[in-house]
């Protein structure tokens, strides 16, 4: 079955919509799928189709929609193949004075080119800077939405922001003459590189098309090996304290100071997993009594409020309330939190800890 017949049982919008923005439609979808897919996210095709969705597609989908004409890098091609056909055909335009008028003035009806119409290099070029500037705008906008700067709002926002700027593109190319319209000249380049490495004219050109192909698979390589095995870079966990501010808001700020016996206060306990796999945490809550001299701190009466266990994936963050119920009475105790990773030793202190955050908190009867 030739690609004719099977493009004649799509339907008929899809057989009308150009070929380059369809090819950035199936992008947009192919990016989300390999970013919200549970599996497939955790592969290194996350990261290549994201890159170009966020570098390439959403300035390529915008200037396609404020530019839909030809370029007049096209028109040159299509004036050189013209040329080329009389050359080939043997035709005399000194002695057919009247027919190279007729052909002049051809060729002047039926150049497609429109004022302000851009060529091929200026639309790649524009859709790198628009991409770049496109997709930070996006995440301010989120800045300041209820949705903020996550991976599926991002996902879905600069998605949606490409597919309609392509459904415009679409639109105002139909509105056009077809000599008019804008096209990748897939078969051309595909032709002319053909040509030129199965068909070389000359030694030398077939020595630099050799080298210019073991260039690009090494160039190919050497991406794949990056994305395949990525530098893991520093691992650590993050372990804090937060409150609740007037609005409901969590900050790292007004931290209750004064306790009553029997009377809880609560406080929020945060962990963020930057270990580079899922991780184990314990956190062992005590109230200590304690003595500073010489900067030298001592123990000297402790009390567990409490212990629990979290799992947290990779490159996230949980948070949890925990509400202090202290029983010791004093002034200048020390309310200490202990993260473990995996269970705590029989006897937690400060020392042993993985990670420790602590308050200064009066506790009276």
């Amino acid at each position: 079955m030739s690609d004719g017949t099977l493009r004649l049982l799509l339907p008929r919008f899809l057989r009308r919509f150009p070929a380059d923005l369809a090819a950035i439609v199936l992008l947009v979808l192919a990016t989300g799928v390999a970013t919200l897919a549970p599996v497939i996210s955790e592969t290194p095709l996350r990261v290549v189709l994201g890159l170009v969705f966020a570098l390439f597609a959403p300035g390529y989908a915008f200037i396609a929609a404020l530019f839909p004409e030809r370029g007049p890098a096209f028109d040159g091609a299509s004036a050189s193949a013209t040329a080329d056909e009389d050359e080939r055909s043997g035709s005399n335009l000194v002695e057919r004075d009247e027919s190279a008028d007729a052909h002049t003035g051809l060729t002047e009806r039926a150049d497609p080119r429109r004022a302000g119409s851009i060529d091929g290099i200026e639309r790649v070029a524009l859709s790198f800077g628009l991409s770049i500037a496109i997709t930070p705008l996006i995440g301010l906008v989120l800045n300041f939405t209820p949705f903020g700067i996550r991976l599926v709002p991002i996902v879905l926002s600069i998605g949606g922001f490409t597919l309609l700027a392509s459904a415009v593109a679409a639109l105002r190319r139909q509105a056009l003459p077809v000599e008019e319209r804008f096209e990748v000249p897939y078969r051309a380049w595909v032709g002319a590189a053909r040509a030129e490495l199965f068909e070389p004219e000359t030694r030398l050109d077939a020595v630099l098309n050799v080298v210019l192909v073991v260039s690009l698979l090494l160039a190919v390589s050497s991406v794949g090996y990056a994305v395949m095995v990525p530098k893991s870079g520093e691992s650590f966990s993050e372990f804090y304290l937060l409150t609740e501010n007037e609005s409901g808001a969590l900050v790292a700020d007004d931290y209750p100071q004064n306790f009553t016996v029997g009377q809880s206060q609560p406080l929020t306990i945060g962990i963020g997993n930057h270990e580079h796999e899922q991780a184990e945490y314990s956190v062992v809550a005590e109230l200590q009594r304690v003595s500073i001299r010489n900067n030298s701190t001592t123990v000297r009466e402790r009390q567990e409020l409490d212990r629990f266990s979290r799992t947290v994936p990779a490159n996230e963050s949980a948070n949890w309330t925990h509400d202090v119920t202290p029983s010791m009475t004093g002034e200048r105790l020390r309310l200490v939190y202990l993260l473990y990773r995996g269970s705590p030793p029989a006897e937690p202190t400060i020392e042993n800890a993985y990670r420790e955050t602590h308050l200064w908190v009066n506790v009276s009867s």
